[in-house]
């Protein structure tokens, strides 16, 4: 199952140290199949606010994320982002291609001891 590492970035300084991060990121990605996925374009902002920007990198799985974050390699050049770079990173197991939203919703139901609507999960709302 894929994961990803999502950061939120918010202020940031220019900074030659920022540029030698981007110039050597990818290297560290690379032994554990991680590539961007987004990496900080501005947002359409469509509901309520987003300050900064976003990046998310996808991994084969989150093994390998958080082996890539705890990998010497990554641990070398994390401090030239942030020194420069306020932001938070996450790292978070993602779905797979079968998954519904349906399935998370039954399972709220039973958690919640609500009784299901009529036409049951899945239904067209």
């Amino acid at each position: 199952m894929p994961a990803y590492g999502f950061a939120h970035l918010r202020s940031r300084r220019d900074h030659s140290d920022v540029v030698e991060y981007l110039e050597r990121i990818q290297a560290t990605l690379d032994p554990f199949a991680g590539r961007f996925v987004i990496h900080g374009p501005p947002a359409e902002v469509v509901e309520g606010s987003w300050p900064g920007s976003m990046v998310l990198i996808e991994f084969p799985g989150l093994a390998e994320a958080r082996a890539w974050y705890d990998s010497p390699a990554y641990r070398a050049i994390v401090h030239l982002r942030t020194d420069h770079i306020e932001g938070d990173l996450l790292l978070i197991e993602g779905v797979g291609p079968d998954y519904h939203p349906a399935e998370r919703a039954r399972k709220l139901q039973g958690a919640t001891g609500r009784p299901e609507k009529a036409g049951g999960p899945g239904a067209a709302p």
